[in-house]
């Protein structure tokens, strides 16, 4: 064998060995792309799943069932002690919430403010209720601008209208709100895990079930 026909076979193995190797590679970056497509897929389907209990969870509900409203004196903000039933005779709205730390519980209720002319035209009282001190409360309607006293509830209150546990906190009141009329009847409530109802809509419930 001469060594000219030597170095050919061994040029020609050296081209097939690349030739393999270059098609392992490509082999290679298939597979990488399809296991990175599928775990992109997985990501996706696990994200889905994620925003699909987001968005059921942050819907609102509501009841229409009624029973005599569970009767209360709380303190509020300014001292003065406040009896549910001393409202006999026209409607109220307990306005349940996160209160202090919670921006969008103090906003709602300056939006409900802004709307007073409204709510005083349906002859409705809205009375805010939440699980802090005075100190606490204060501190927020002074950074928002609320000016409504909040009525301060040692947890008795949101227990009765069984609010506990309806927000992101297992021991605080959710965003909700009970219609109450003038005989002492609760005739609707409504629980808003988004955080806001339009006071509008607040009073198009008010109007829809005191019909």
């Amino acid at each position: 064998m001469t060594s000219g026909s030597a170095t050919k076979r061994n040029e020609e193995h050296r081209q097939a060995v690349l030739a393999h190797a270059k098609k392992a590679d490509r082999r290679g970056q298939r597979r990488t792309r399809l296991l990175r497509a599928a775990a992109g897929l997985a990501v996706l389907a696990v994200l889905a799943a994620v925003v699909t209990a987001m968005m059921l969870t942050s819907r609102p509900t509501s009841t229409t069932s009624t029973r005599t409203a569970p009767d209360f004196t709380l303190t509020d903000t300014t001292g003065r002690q406040v009896h549910l039933g001393d409202f006999r005779g026209r409607p109220v709205v307990l306005y349940f919430s996160e209160g202090a730390g919670c921006g969008s519980c103090l906003q709602q209720m300056t939006g409900i403010e802004k709307e007073k002319a409204a709510f005083d035209a349906a002859g409705v009282t809205v009375l805010p209720i939440v699980m802090n001190t005075r100190e606490q409360i204060t501190a927020d309607m002074a950074t928002y601008g609320a000016t409504t006293p909040f009525l301060l509830d040692d947890g008795t209150v949101s227990k009765a209208y069984g609010t506990l546990g309806k927000g992101m906190h297992a021991g605080l009141p959710g965003h909700s709100f009970f219609l109450i009329d003038a005989a002492g009847v609760q005739r609707w409530s409504g629980e808003y895990p988004s955080m806001w109802l339009a006071p509008s809509d607040l009073l198009g419930q008010i109007r829809s079930h005191l019909a």
